[in-house]
């Protein structure tokens, strides 16, 4: 009885280790995740803050321009987004088109517009909701690790679980902090990419007055 009663400790043990390895396997790809997020977010932020910065200098000059001298706009024209759809409206306006071609063909160069303003954020979207949720997965990974690890050895140190669940908590901090400042990035970026279309809104319907 007692070979059998220590077989099955050992069984036990075995099975305690293996799910250790696993919880702490599976804690590190959780952090592997969230370190891809903040390199993706990083991409994507400053690759679309350089991209709405150049359109919306452009668009606040088209629209000041065609204010105060509607025959000079074309001058300050560029390669960004914003000159492409400038100068394909124009394009349209000078081919004698009929005014409903032209007036629906300038809102299909709109929403184009919008869509190239809007693209990829959505990614800094899902970061922001997602972050948190992996941080708090990492966190239950971690503890229960932590548990595991403690059971495994048989320590009952009150001190040596308090360290390994502060420390789990770390995932879970990272996540918010990450959420929060992609939150901000994408709310910045949004306000820019409303200021943009405002402007090409007030050249397309100036244009067409």
């Amino acid at each position: 009885f007692i070979n059998i009663l220590l077989q099955c400790c050992s069984i036990i043990y075995q099975y305690v280790v293996f799910f250790g390895l696993l919880m702490d396997l599976l804690h590190n790809i959780i952090y592997g995740l969230m370190f891809f997020c903040v390199f993706l977010a990083v991409l994507i932020s400053v690759e679309r803050f350089i991209f709405i910065s150049n359109n919306l200098k452009r668009s606040r000059l088209v629209a000041k321009t065609i204010k105060e001298t509607p025959n000079q706009h074309l001058n300050n024209l560029s390669n960004d987004f914003v000159s492409q759809v400038v100068k394909s409206v124009e394009s349209l306006y000078s081919q004698a088109t009929k005014l409903d071609v032209v007036q629906d063909r300038t809102d299909a160069l709109y929403i184009d517009l919008r869509q190239e303003l809007y693209k990829k954020l959505w990614m800094l979207d899902t970061i922001i909701t997602a972050a948190p949720l992996l941080g708090l997965l990492g966190t239950i990974f971690g503890i229960v690790d932590t548990f595991l690890a403690l059971s495994s050895s048989g320590m009952s140190d009150p001190s040596g679980v308090s360290a390994g669940i502060g420390t789990a908590l770390y995932s879970t901090a990272f996540g918010i902090a990450l959420a929060l400042i992609s939150l901000i990035v994408f709310n910045f970026l949004n306000t820019r990419n409303e200021l943009i279309l405002e402007n090409i809104k007030f050249y397309l319907l100036f244009r067409s007055s």
